[in-house]
């Protein structure tokens, strides 16, 4: 065999079998880069719904707070205060309340967990630990074997001793800018 072509297999098989990992990371990297537009971890359920809360505080319990949250999907009251005479803010496992007792309305707001991206943003960050960080190397070692078989694969004009060469310089010039411009 020649190193030509032992260098196109490695890079198609080492391609094929990162090809999930490399889509998980690109779109994970692309939410992390975003989340101050869309957070990828959660969302936030936003409802207002009437309740029945006495004014008196002396009367409001940890219990009625259950009983009339629990119609809401809510099943643990973690705390409540009142910042003002008009106002109980209720903390649940997952969320809050805030309940305005003139007009006995309340604003419930709960995060959510986002199916699914949630997940595959802590492999992202490596949350997992444990053999999730060596699968991860090997998959970096991985990413370098791809690249550097990649540059050889081509020959003549489009190889890396001509176009290739150029691209690759182009490539490089972004990252040290950033170094430069940023630290």
């Amino acid at each position: 065999m020649t190193l030509s072509k032992f260098l196109r297999v490695i890079h198609r098989d080492f391609s094929y079998f990162f090809a999930g990992m490399v889509l998980l990371y690109a779109v994970t990297g692309i939410l992390l880069n975003h989340g101050h537009q869309l957070n990828p971890y959660y969302y936030i359920d936003v409802k207002t719904v009437n309740v029945d809360i006495p004014k008196d505080s002396s009367q409001v319990t940890d219990q009625l707070l259950l009983s009339v949250f629990s119609t809401y999907g809510e099943n643990e009251i973690r705390s409540h205060y009142y910042p003002d005479s008009a106002t109980l803010k209720v903390f649940f496992k997952n969320g809050t309340a805030t309940v305005n007792l003139n007009s006995q309305t309340a604003l419930i707001e709960n995060s959510i967990r986002r199916p699914v991206l949630y997940q595959l943003n802590m492999m992202h960050r490596n949350r997992p630990k444990a053999w999730w960080t060596w699968f991860s190397d090997i998959f970096a070692v991985g990413l370098i074997v791809i690249t550097l078989t990649g540059l050889f694969l081509i020959k003549g004009k489009n190889g890396i001793t001509r176009r290739g060469a150029i691209l690759v310089a182009a490539g490089l010039i972004l990252p040290i800018l950033a170094m430069f411009i940023f630290f």
